[in-house]
């Protein structure tokens, strides 16, 4: 059965005594417990087991990407990191950003990675237009799942052992649940 997050718990109790447990579900949780509803409600009785959330990262998904980046970096004869940076500047996010050409570096210093796509004046003044990627602690489950496809595809270009599409799935649904 699919678990999901809820933020609050409250008890209420109806005329007879018995209790009535509700609890608040929202964001993408929302609909893992409206699925989890509609499968059960007419079951009759339930088994029901509350724990309480702890904060952790799921490490799974993250630790494949890293391994797959070592694989690489070892056919390639290169280093995981640098492999991961590449990887990032392929399949990873970005934002723009017009900088003083004197800072360059210290952005540079600031970012994953940064890609200098060059010069342009902006109402009259003169900066450095940056590609700058953000580390992957930072992304979504949709932002991850694009980042490890991209790795994946490249690792099974050099016919690195993979995973099955189903042990990614849930590598990366218990990756999306790392700040639930």
């Amino acid at each position: 059965m699919p678990k999901f997050k809820a933020h609050k718990i409250t008890k209420m109790t109806d005329d007879e005594g018995n209790i009535i447990v509700s609890l608040l579900v929202s964001g993408y949780d929302k609909y893992i417990a409206d699925m989890v509803y509609r499968e059960i409600k007419d079951v009759g009785d339930f088994l029901v087991e509350l724990k309480k959330h702890v904060k952790r990262r799921s490490l799974d998904a993250n630790a494949y990407l890293w391994k797959l980046c070592d694989e690489i970096a070892r056919v390639i004869r290169s280093s995981k990191d640098e492999v991961y940076l590449t990887m990032l500047e392929r399949y990873g996010v970005f934002t723009h950003i017009i900088v003083k050409p004197n800072i360059v570096s210290k952005m540079k210093a600031e970012w994953k990675t940064v890609r200098e796509l060059g010069e342009v004046t902006v109402n009259g003044n003169t900066g450095i237009q940056l590609q700058c990627y953000f580390g992957s602690h930072t992304y979504d489950t949709k932002e991850f799942s694009k980042l490890l496809d991209g790795v994946i595809s490249e690792a099974k270009e050099l016919n690195i052992d993979l995973i099955s599409e189903q042990e990614k799935m849930m590598l990366l649904h218990n990756w999306g649940n790392k700040n639930g």
